[in-house]
């Protein structure tokens, strides 16, 4: 498994993260075994957010922590808030009620990272800004940063945050992937040249953010799982073809082709599976060559200009 530092605590974070939105309907025994089949393969980063099942998500995960409170010192935590009923809100209130209610859930006294979830165009950076350095100030988030923010609202949020923006948080994959498209198809008539997202991996690289993918094996908004889909044939052929050469599962090597991107990236799984836990683990062990990246993406239906 390889790891990153993680925002000014520099913690030792690892590249693969497991997403804890659908956990909310597992068993005690269930959660246990989710857990511990992770960090058995090196994953110690765990994100959650406030509105995964209402908050139940982070309940459930928490009776881990407090049956076996030792764990705790071994992981790292993030959650996310700013989602509320229909709207986005990062109101100092909404904030810090809301990692109260997270740290509760958890049943731990700091988060790790604290990720602001989704724009909100009514954000004033200096009343974020006051809610981040209460919760810094009193030990129970230790780093913040963002979710599907573009350059412009993370420059923007520092007018007012002076804490670095750890990570972004973004939708990524093989066959999701504009903020790749666009700097392959610049000043081209491509529709990949439209630019969607502002220059987030290069704004990312130069500022020491992560980037951290979501929903890494979905191809489009929600639109599906991409491994086996008749949709992308030529893709999930040479995903069968790499993967047997080099002993892993093509999930494995969906996961690594998003950890070849240069800078701090990191892939947030979304299963509950510890067999699929295992697998996304073995990513941080795999790299593939320039010529395997460039196929698989070239495989996915993408062209270069």
């Amino acid at each position: 498994m390889k790891y990153i530092e993680f925002g000014s605590e520099k913690k030792k974070v690892s590249v693969i993260g497991v997403g804890c939105m659908r956990i909310a309907d597992m068993t005690a025994d269930e959660i246990d075994v989710f857990v511990k089949s992770a960090m058995e393969s090196g994953i110690n980063f765990f994100d959650h957010a406030d509105i995964y099942a209402g908050g139940k998500s982070e309940e459930v995960f928490g009776t881990v922590l407090a049956a076996e409170p030792s764990l705790r010192d071994k992981m790292f935590l993030q959650s996310k808030v700013g989602i509320n009923s229909g709207m986005y809100d990062f109101s100092r209130e909404r904030i810090l009620t809301q990692v109260e209610k997270s740290l509760a859930n958890l049943r731990t006294d700091h988060l790790d990272s604290l990720l602001l979830h989704r724009p909100d165009v009514l954000m004033d950076p200096d009343e974020v800004m006051e809610a981040f350095r209460i919760l810094h100030d009193s030990g129970k988030v230790l780093d913040f940063g963002v979710s599907n923010m573009n350059p412009y609202q993370m420059q923007l949020l520092k007018t007012g945050v002076t804490y670095p923006i750890a990570a972004d948080q973004m939708q990524l994959s093989i066959a999701h992937c504009p903020m790749i498209d666009a700097g392959f198809n610049v000043n081209t008539m491509n529709d990949g040249g439209t630019m969607r997202d502002g220059g987030t991996l290069e704004y990312c690289r130069m500022n020491d953010t992560a980037i951290q993918a979501w929903s890494p094996l979905q191809q489009g908004f929600f639109g599906g799982c991409f491994l086996g889909s008749k949709d992308y044939p030529e893709l999930n052929a040479l995903l069968d073809k790499i993967a047997a050469e080099k002993g892993v599962s093509p999930d494995t090597i969906a996961y690594a082709w998003i950890l070849r991107l240069p800078g701090k990236v990191q892939v947030i799984t979304g299963t509950t599976k510890s067999a699929r836990i295992a697998s996304a683990a073995a990513a941080g062990d795999v790299e593939l060559t320039r010529r395997e990246w460039y196929d698989l993406y070239l495989a996915a239906g993408k062209i270069l200009p």
